[in-house]
């Protein structure tokens, strides 16, 4: 082996290959990582509690609890008004369970582990995000699925079903970096899971998941509309109920490359400070 040959690392950490093979080497590692994860997913499925129970208690709660009240007494109505609020919401939720995970493998020395090995060092946590796509897509059968049974029911069709989820599912996967730079920050899980709640809380709540915004007061709905939750549920209610998406899609968008923009590299300089 030339010196050329041999394999080093990279200023963000990651190992340089030979030329035209460090993509592919990337993603073979991450894809590897992530059936780690899902492996270890499937061997605790108390772990999907956050995005099979927790979502349905929700949706009850709100439904039979404060919908007669907020709808006038039209619990239906509300039920077609909630449930695409509150499957954004699961979908921040869910993504906490992730930053709790790597900051345990850390504590663990699994990392130490993934240092040894000649595999670049963003791969852990690119396989760790990508084996979250079966969470959030857990979220959104299990969200459909009971809602149907509850009486919601999808109003443009199966097509425009279908771009909900996958759109939802990307959100989640974006916004679930911060969740990877926040394990990576603080120095135990209970931390990762006291800050998320902190964060996600007034996103969820000062947003348009369970009322209108127009119902709010004015200083308020001024958050609401600089809230990346508020136009990733305008684009659900669109595609699930009926109503414009054209305008929250952009916002959208540009929520979810913003995210990875700052919060990736946040995370992977993090991960090489302290794994």
């Amino acid at each position: 082996m030339t010196t050329l040959d041999v394999p080093v690392r990279n200023i963000t950490g990651d190992i340089d290959k030979p030329r035209g093979g460090a993509l592919a080497a990337l993603v073979r590692h991450s894809v590897a990582l992530a059936r780690r994860s899902l492996i270890k997913t499937i061997r605790t499925p108390e772990a999907l509690i956050d995005v099979t129970l927790q979502p349905v208690i929700f949706l009850m709660l709100f439904t039979y609890l404060f919908g007669g009240a907020l709808s006038g007494g039209d619990r239906g109505a509300y039920l077609q008004f909630l449930l695409p609020g509150l499957l954004a919401q699961s979908l921040a939720l869910g993504g906490i369970a992730l930053g709790q995970n790597l900051n345990a493998d850390i504590e663990k020395g699994v990392f130490d582990r993934f240092r040894s090995l000649p595999v670049a060092r963003s791969a852990p946590l690119i396989g760790a995000v990508a084996a979250d796509v079966v969470r959030y897509l857990t979220v959104c059968v299990v969200m459909l699925a009971f809602g149907t049974l509850m009486g919601f029911r999808v109003e443009t069709g199966l097509v425009p079903a279908v771009a909900a989820v996958a759109l939802s599912i990307g959100f989640g996967l974006c916004f679930c970096w911060i969740s990877v730079w926040v394990g990576m920050m603080v120095r135990t899980p209970g931390a990762v899971q006291g800050v998320m709640f902190l964060l996600i809380f007034p996103l969820s709540f000062g947003s348009n998941v369970f009322v209108q915004t127009d119902t709010l007061p004015g200083w308020l709905q001024a958050f609401v509309h600089v809230n990346p939750i508020t136009p990733l549920v305008e684009v659900i209610r669109g595609l699930l109920v009926g109503g414009p998406v054209a305008h929250g899609l952009t916002l959208t968008l540009a929520w979810m490359a913003g995210l990875l923009v700052v919060f990736v590299p946040l995370a992977l300089r993090a991960y090489n400070r302290r794994a």
